[in-house]
């Protein structure tokens, strides 16, 4: 299956991403896994919004939002086929630069740390894909991945950081093989329920 992650601009008023959420799910039926919200590290007039490939692009496209960048990406070893972002808690949304020919062993060591991540943790990994590459990308031996993890809070995402768990020392690996990351935090919007 085929995602799209869409990084949009909407209007600076205080309820635009809910608003633009309401428009996407609503256009974008059961395509539309998740629409999400700035928390830290995002401009305050953004909005994420994933897919799967049973919605269109003009689903998106058609909410008024100038679309930033917009990606398609295939999962790797998670999500699962109609697994959907949980609500509540926060999102963290990890892009990591890798060497190319690192991809296998970057997917196998994050799958490898999981368990006791989740077991030692509030958290969930919600989905590693990868990035369909871009041309500068390819010439520069270069791939891109996108990590989403729920977290309960950020103060439980803080707390994930403790290196002396198993799944950080096996994340201390898969660092040696990422040219860059960048995490940022985010929620969920949920839905418009039947009263919207």
């Amino acid at each position: 299956m085929i995602y799209n992650y869409y990084e949009l601009r909407v209007g600076r008023e205080r309820d635009a991403q809910k608003a633009l959420a309401a428009q996407v799910y609503t256009g974008g039926g059961a395509g539309v896994l998740g629409v999400f919200a700035p928390l830290l590290g995002y401009a305050s007039n953004e909005a994420l919004v994933l897919t799967d490939e049973r919605a269109t692009s003009d689903a998106v496209l058609r909410s008024g939002a100038a679309a930033a960048e917009w990606r398609r990406m295939s999962p790797t070893l998670r999500p699962h086929q109609g697994a959907r972002p949980e609500p509540g808690g926060i999102y963290v949304h990890n892009w990591f630069t890798i060497d190319a020919e690192a991809l296998d062993e970057f997917v196998q060591l994050s799958g490898a740390a999981w368990a006791d991540f989740e077991a030692k943790f509030e958290a969930k990994i919600y989905g590693l894909f990868s990035v369909e590459p871009q041309v500068g990308e390819t010439a520069s031996g270069a791939r891109r991945l996108l990590l989403m993890t729920r977290y309960s809070s950020l103060g439980e995402w803080q707390k994930s950081r403790d290196p002396t768990t198993e799944a950080m020392q096996i994340f201390a690996r898969r660092r040696e093989l990422t040219q860059m990351s960048l995490a940022r935090a985010c929620v969920l919007v949920p839905p418009p329920g039947p009263d919207a």
